[in-house]
């Protein structure tokens, strides 16, 4: 493996993945991308381009097109929506109807064992219900 890195700069003229500049390069590698995860069986070289394909498009998007974090009430709003609950069916993780009417009005932060509980129902990260 050594002597394919002996010269970098010869592998990228040779068309090697390199760093993401635009919107363009951006398209071209996601297609690339869509079409090595569409294989069923990818071979060990597939799986490795898949592996720096993605690492390059992410680094492009997160740069470019970087996504907000949600507070924990847009979040909890996306889930109930999402998953067709009601405010009744998180009565087990908030203790009552209203403590989840006040989170929601934004009214009261949630507590830890809140937080805990519906990382739990969720399977999500703590942190995703601790922001404001």
């Amino acid at each position: 493996m050594s002597t394919l890195l002996a010269d970098p700069a010869k592998m990228i003229a040779k068309g090697a993945p390199h760093v993401i500049h635009n919107d363009r390069e951006l398209e071209t590698y996601t297609n690339a991308l869509f079409q090595l995860t569409a294989l069923e069986n990818p071979s060990r070289s597939e799986r490795e381009a898949i592996e720096l394909l993605t690492l390059l498009v992410e680094r492009y998007e997160e740069t470019h097109y970087p996504i907000p974090a949600a507070d924990a009430v847009s979040v909890l709003r996306f889930l109930l929506e999402q998953q067709d609950l009601t405010q009744r069916d998180l009565i087990p993780e908030f203790g009552s109807e209203s403590a989840v009417s006040m989170f929601l009005a934004k009214g009261r932060k949630l507590t830890l064992g809140q937080v805990r509980k519906l990382s739990a129902r969720f399977k999500l990260p703590a942190d995703v219900f601790l922001r404001s």
